[in-house]
């Protein structure tokens, strides 16, 4: 099966080029990604983004959340159990499933990860220390790093990437590999939010400690 529906992936996914950046907290720009009413602009005709979701081929649908988290096991896995009958069903359904993914899973996961640009007006000083710091990091632990910022004031995301990563720095790689995947959960679940014009829905009940903390449960 995996075979046949690699072909849903993303026709390229190449990572942006180093330099000044922010961590990756906002939906990626795919090629390809299939736009959903709720990015339409609620176009007449147009049905709400759940039904639209439960109604749209498995290939569009695993697009989508292929921009979500790249991972086909999830994609795959949250697409084949539509109909969803409502948010509250659908988000801690995919919530869930990001706990499934295996070491090889996570790190193809971390691989597609990108880095959006700072911001024009910031500081100098501010690229070169967010530069240098994710240099280190990912000279540390191989992949890049990745926070969930959802909630965190935009003056505030800098000092608080900068923050993380440095704490991040003294885990070990096991205990990275477990908040590296805490948050990659969180980004997913707040990219499918954005995706279906939910952004503002709590999360599901199964979020774990808040970010940059080493006891979240990892992976299975």
């Amino acid at each position: 099966m995996t075979s046949q529906l690699s072909q849903h992936l993303p026709t390229t996914h190449t990572r942006r080029p180093r330099g000044p950046t922010l961590s990756a907290h906002r939906l990626p720009d795919l090629p390809g990604r299939v736009a959903i009413p709720a990015q339409s602009r609620g176009a007449p005709g147009t049905p709400p983004p759940l039904e639209w979701f439960n109604t749209a081929s498995a290939q569009d649908a695993e697009r989508a959340l292929l921009a979500c988290l790249h991972s086909l096991r999830w994609a795959l896995r949250v697409a084949g159990h539509r109909p969803y009958p409502d948010l509250a069903s659908l988000l801690p359904a995919a919530d869930e499933a990001t706990y499934d993914l295996s070491a090889k899973e996570l790190e193809e996961a971390l691989a597609a990860e990108s880095l959006p640009a700072l911001p024009e007006d910031t500081y100098s000083a501010a690229h070169t220390a967010l530069s240098a710091a994710h240099a280190a990091y990912e000279a540390t632990f191989g992949h890049v790093f990745v926070i969930s910022l959802d909630g965190v004031p935009e003056e505030e995301s800098l000092d608080r990437v900068l923050t993380d990563i440095r704490s991040r720095l003294a885990n070990d790689p096991e205990d990275e590999r477990v908040v590296a995947a805490e948050q990659l959960r969180r980004l997913a679940g707040e990219r499918l939010r954005d995706l279906l014009g939910a952004r503002g829905t709590a999360r599901p009940a199964t979020d774990g400690p808040a970010p940059g903390t080493c006891d979240q449960a990892p992976p299975r």
